[in-house]
Parts: structure tokens; C-alpha cells; sequence
């Protein structure tokens, strides 16, 4: 398998797309591909097996394509946490090279990395790691997007995205940080957060990539 299809089996893993249907805009956006390019790579990981599509609703994955994602988004998750722990990377600077390691890494090694790391269950991103057999047990999380005024969060998870991570690298946001929504702007406005004296407005297309619980 090519890693360009690998790719597109990952995104429509993250995306939810082991029970629930991911149409192709969502790719468009999570890849920053054409829409035709979409089109064609469905198309060919329709007839390999890979996904099943429903019309008018968008695609799935079997459980061989389901299979082949979870190694990969393993791989990647794995090799984040050890640039993170043991490069002195930060967190909005290693998708790019997770992303490289992911395609070269052998079973054995990623194996090795997950014993040296001493069996990490999450990404720094908050993402959780998936295991040997490819289960994935990721909570259901509400996004910043849907939470409401004066309500206390706790941030869980963010999208692996570099422009949402280095946006949030500039406005001081972590994972595990606790915060109150303050202020909800009208019309997809900013939503802004509290965390002791500091007060923090998000964008509202960052807050539908952060994902968070009620504490």
C-alpha cells in the first residue's frame, strides 16, 4: 500500500470514520486536497476494500481498511510521544515527522518504541494510542464549539493539525489545562476562555477541533 493511501485511511480514521459516515468535504479539509483527488483515491480504496460508501452519506471502513488505519495512526502516535519525551520537540512541530516515521516503521520496531516509551496510551496531542490488535478505545468528547457559557472544561484532546497546534502554541493552550468559557461570541465568533487571571479568546474554527470534558 502506497502512503498516499495510507493517508487517507488514517484522516478517515480520525474523523470518526470507524461508525460513522465521513463524506468528502471532511477529507478535503483534513487532507488540504483537491476535491477530484478525493474522488479518484475512494474510488480505488472502494474496489480494494478498504471503505464501503453509501450514497449520499459518505464512506466507512471495513475492517481490513479499519485494520490497516489503526497501525498506522498507532505508529504515529507513538513516534510523536517520542520526539516529544526524549527529542525535546513540542507538541505542534512533530506531526510532520511522525508522519515520515509512520510509513518506514517495521512492526518490530514500532513494537520496541512502544516498550522503550513504556507503553504510552495517549499522544501529546491527547489522542489515544491504539494497541497490537488495533483497538481503539477513544472516549466521546464534546468540542469547545458545543459547550456553553460559564461552563468548567478540561481540554482532552486537539486535532493534529499544525496550524490549529502552532495557534494554540501562541495562545498558551495545553492539553489537560482546566478553563471556564467566559464569553461565546455571536455569529461563530470567538469563544473566549478563563484560566485564573488569563482570558483567552479561541477562534470558533479552532474550538471545533478541541475537544474537551466537563469537569
Amino acid at each position: 500500500m502506497t502512503p498516499n493511501k495510507e493517508d487517507y485511511l488514517k484522516k478517515i480514521y480520525e474523523l470518526g470514520g470507524t461508525d460513522t459516515k465521513i463524506n468528502n468535504k471532511e477529507i478535503v479539509k483534513g487532507l488540504e486536497v483537491s476535491a477530484a483527488s478525493v474522488s479518484e483515491m475512494m474510488t480505488k480504496l472502494l474496489k480494494e476494500g478498504f471503505i464501503e460508501r453509501i450514497p449520499y452519506q459518505g464512506v466507512q471502513l471495513t475492517a481490513e481498511g479499519l485494520r490497516k488505519a489503526s497501525i498506522l495512526v498507532r505508529k504515529h502516535r507513538l513516534w510523536e510521544v517520542f520526539l516529544v519525551e526524549h527529542l525535546g520537540y513540542s507538541w505542534n512541530q512533530v506531526h510532520e515527522e511522525a508522519e515520515i516515521l509512520e510509513h518506514v516503521s517495521s512492526t518490530e520496531l514500532t513494537n520496541r518504541l512502544e516498550a522503550y516509551l513504556d507503553y504510552p496510551t495517549v499522544c501529546p496531542h491527547g489522542g489515544m494510542i491504539p494497541n497490537k490488535e488495533g483497538v481503539l478505545n477513544e472516549p466521546p468528547l464534546q468540542t469547545l464549539a458545543e459547550k456553553k457559557v460559564n461552563e468548567k472544561i478540561v481540554i482532552k484532546r486537539v486535532a493534529d493539525q499544525k496550524d490549529l497546534l502552532d495557534y494554540l502554541v501562541s495562545v498558551g493552550v495545553k492539553v489537560n489545562d482546566e478553563y471556564t468559557i467566559s464569553d461565546i461570541g455571536a455569529y461563530e465568533g470567538p469563544i473566549t476562555i478563563e484560566k485564573g487571571q488569563a482570558s483567552i479568546p479561541i477562534s470558533f474554527k479552532a474550538a471545533t477541533s478541541i475537544y474537551v470534558e466537563a469537569i
